[in-house]
């Protein structure tokens, strides 16, 4: 078995590029030796600022011999009457290499059994590394010097090696060797003799080759450094990623800044630090303190300069934050309400004043609804978008809702209000957290349902590829808050009263339903199975999200055969319901009377436990029905009243979910 190491060296990469990189030339590779029948043991894809690897281990040596029957022209045609090769049937021996010996006739047709010869893995590689590395996509592509091929960024240099012989590859502009490069500031040609030595050649020239291990690195080395303060850092998936593809050497320097940037909303302060300049805030005893960390890629030990420079960009940016706080904050939160009137929501939707004018109304009706005081509610759907007008939030839009709990703070309102408003942008993704508090539950839901209908009305809703206004997370956000909540809350309604509140009217209220439905049933797939989401939701779901997911719970664990047949019974005899109620005169069969009996004791209840054991206690009478009666009867009379009757039991069949489905 071999091994084969690739590495393209490369001016540096930016960092969105590399983890698309490493997917493409996994998938790329595995394709490839598939496809060439080649086996492996695993590919590994390595990958730095400046450097793309891929490392396959388990390399078979050869690729085997292929019998292949191949197919020529018509007998007749290939030979004539003497059984000799006609001219055709010459050119097609010749061609393959065959005599006529090698030649049978099937279906009337001449064949031939050929083995193709196995290629050696060395000439696979040669023919076709290059024409994968440059299967590569990602944006901002470019040129250089006088080639037409295009590339993230310039080619440098390139390793090919194929155990300890190099197999000469070249790519764009530069042919292969056994040369690599460490570190930048090393400076450090490294000859590569195996690819087994690969990674740790580089990390003695100070590069960590392999991203996973460079992560990690990163977070211990960042929970050490904190540690001298007594301290801990704070780090997003995104932030240490990205940290992560701009570092091949990762070396901690704490930092300091002025005490005084703490004065500003914290998130502020963190949002320079993690999101525009890539620092790991610190925290101690749970508050934000005025140092950081910055992760270098550097293999000196002099950091003053390092420190200082990054001291110098944090403080202009913190500078501007201070500026705009103090600005904004000279009058109260409410008195940008109005400026609203001059920020579109959509077109044809309004301006986000008059988003605001719906969301107090949605919100009050959600609150009285539910029986809860709305006086705060209705403040916080008043305040909850005014943020959106300040120099603060036009700086640093991530941080919209945040802000306005902030300013709402400084301008006095009360806690329940300030935390409604922040929260009520909660989920603000798949993992994250919803709001805690009910301001920020009730105005948060209003606001979500809002705008998915705003997208569905404007005809705007989305595709495979695009999601104006995140509406699916508004729409899981809607879910999820719901659930984590405990709240009773009929979507449907208010998917209706939305609809009704919009400047435009359209009737998309089914639409807009079904695609909540799916959201639900995608977010509930991971730990339910989709056929049972599905059978479940023949009642309503949005009524009553809660209760949706209480019945999903007793069918999961459902193990009835005989209710499973009888129910599907009866629906395969229903192609529609019957128009008509039941009418008892018109029974026949004991039996008859014997089910309308038991079907009017089974009484719908949210208890479904005890009501999956009504449905049950009706076996002995479903089963007797259908062997003593014909459903179809001559009479239509009769044969109608009996398919009213077996209506009647489907509706409570229904009522749990729809068997047909399980």
């Amino acid at each position: 078995m071999s091994i084969y190491l690739l590495e393209v060296g490369t001016e540096e990469l930016p960092y969105k590029f590399i983890p698309q990189a490493i997917e493409q030339l996994n998938s790329g590779f595995t394709n490839f030796l598939n496809d060439n029948k080649v086996k492996f043991d695993n590919i590994k894809v390595c990958a730095t600022p400046r450097r793309l690897a891929v490392i396959i281990d388990g390399l078979d040596t050869q690729t085997a011999d292929e019998e292949k029957i191949i197919k020529g022209p018509i007998a007749k045609v290939a030979f004539d009457e003497n059984g000799n090769l006609t001219k055709a049937g010459e050119g097609f021996a010749a061609k393959n290499n065959l005599t006529k010996d090698d030649l049978f006739i099937q279906d009337n047709y001449v064949h031939a059994k050929i083995v193709i010869k196995g290629k050696s893995i060395s000439e696979l590689l040669k023919d076709n590394v290059p024409a994968i590395f440059m299967k590569l996509q990602g944006a901002h592509f470019m040129r250089w010097g006088y080639n037409n091929e295009k590339f993230s960024r310039p080619i440098k240099w390139i390793v090919s090696l194929l155990d300890n012989d190099e197999v000469k590859i070249k790519i764009i502009d530069k042919e292969s060797s056994v040369y690599s490069k460490g570190h930048r500031f090393a400076g450090q040609q490294i000859l590569i003799s195996n690819p087994k030595e690969y990674i740790d050649a580089l990390r003695k020239e100070y590069v960590i080759v392999d991203q996973n291990e460079r992560k990690d690195i990163i977070v211990q080395k960042a929970k050490e450094a904190a540690a001298t303060l007594g301290a801990e850092p704070y780090y997003t998936d995104d932030l240490l990623e990205e940290v992560t593809f701009i570092t091949e050497y990762p070396v901690p320097a704490i930092c300091e800044f002025d005490p005084r940037y703490l004065d500003i909303p914290e998130e502020v302060t963190v949002t320079v630090m993690a999101v525009h300049q890539r620092y790991f805030a610190l925290y101690k005893d749970g508050k934000l303190i005025n140092k950081f960390i910055t992760m270098t890629n550097y293999i000196g030990d002099e950091f003053e300069n390092i420190k200082a420079g990054n001291v110098r960009v944090i403080k202009a940016r913190l500078d501007d934050a201070v500026f705009f706080f103090n600005e904004d904050t000279k009058k109260p939160l409410t008195d940008y309400v109005e400026n609203l009137k001059g920020v579109t929501f959509q077109k044809g939707m309004g301006t986000m004043f008059d988003k605001t004018q719906r969301l107090i109304k949605l919100s009050k009706a959600i609150a009285d609804d539910l029986n809860i005081p709305s006086g705060d509610i209705e403040r916080t759907a008043q305040l909850c978008k005014a943020d959106l007008t300040t120099n603060l939030v036009f700086e640093f839009t991530e941080l919209q809702g945040f802000i306005g709990a902030d300013y709402a703070r400084v301008s006095g309102e009360n806690d329940k209000v300030v935390q409604g408003i922040k929260e009520h942008y909660f989920p603000l993704n798949a993992e994250s957290e919803t709001a805690e508090g009910i301001e920020g539950q009730i105005v948060g839901i209003a606001d979500k349902i809002d705008t998915v209908c705003a997208v569905f009305v404007g005809g705007k809703k989305p595709t495979g590829s695009s999601d104006p206004l995140g509406v699916r997370r508004a729409a899981l956000g809607v879910i999820r808050t719901i659930l984590d909540a405990g709240l009773k809350i009929d979507i449907d309604k208010y998917i209706e009263e939305a609809l009704k509140l919009l400047p435009i009217q359209k009737d998309c209220a089914d639409e807009i339903r079904e695609f909540f439905i799916q959201r639900m049933i995608i977010l509930l797939s991971e730990k339910y199975e989709k056929n049972i989401l599905e059978a479940c939701a023949v009642k309503n779901p949005l009524k009553d999200v809660a209760d949706y997911v209480k019945r999903v719970e007793i069918v999961k664990n459902l193990n009835a055969p005989q209710l499973l047949e009888n129910a599907n019974r009866v629906i395969r005899i229903l192609k529609e319901p019957a128009a008509n109620g039941v009418n008892p005169v018109l029974f026949v069969e004991n039996a008859e009377k014997e089910l309308y009996n038991a079907i009017d004791k089974v009484t719908e209840t949210n208890d479904y436990n005890a009501y999956l054991n009504s449905l049950e206690n009706l076996n002995p009478a479903v089963t007797k029905f259908f062997d003593d009666v014909l459903v179809m009867d001559k009479d239509e009379k009769i044969k109608q009243n009996r398919i009213a009757l077996l209506t009647l039991l489907r509706n409570k069949y229904d009522f749990l979910t729809d068997f047909s489905k399980i």
